[in-house]
């Protein structure tokens, strides 16, 4: 099975009922999506790399699948994804929704002491 098309395709039925489902939880997902997947103080070529990275370490065959087609999209070079799988790799850590705000909560004490 090949891990971009063959995935998404198997995907897509089975997500389309749960969308039917649950479509407001969809909708928050998607807005936020767009929210977040835009240029800003980081491209959406750097966004979709980290993505790509959370998606290997998160094992979610569906998100590789998605995040891999946004890093091609956004013009992401092979080198730039083997280097953030080399990341991945390294990394293979815990939760974004516990680390994440300790980390900001450091950049912005060691920020506030730069000169």
């Amino acid at each position: 099975m090949s891990p971009g098309r063959d995935t998404m395709n198997e995907l897509r039925e089975p997500a389309a009922r749960l969308r039917q489902a649950i479509p407001d939880v969809y909708a928050g997902y998607s807005a936020t999506h767009r929210a977040v997947m835009i240029d800003g103080a980081l491209s959406v070529k750097v966004k979709e790399l980290i993505a790509l990275a959370v998606a290997v370490t998160r094992e979610c065959d569906g998100c590789i699948a998605a995040h891999a087609r946004g890093a091609a999209r956004a013009q992401a070079t092979e080198a730039e994804v083997a280097e953030a799988m080399g990341v991945a790799v390294l990394l293979n850590g815990g939760p974004g929704t516990v680390w994440g705000p300790r980390a900001l909560a450091a950049y912005t004490e060691f920020a506030a002491e730069a000169p």
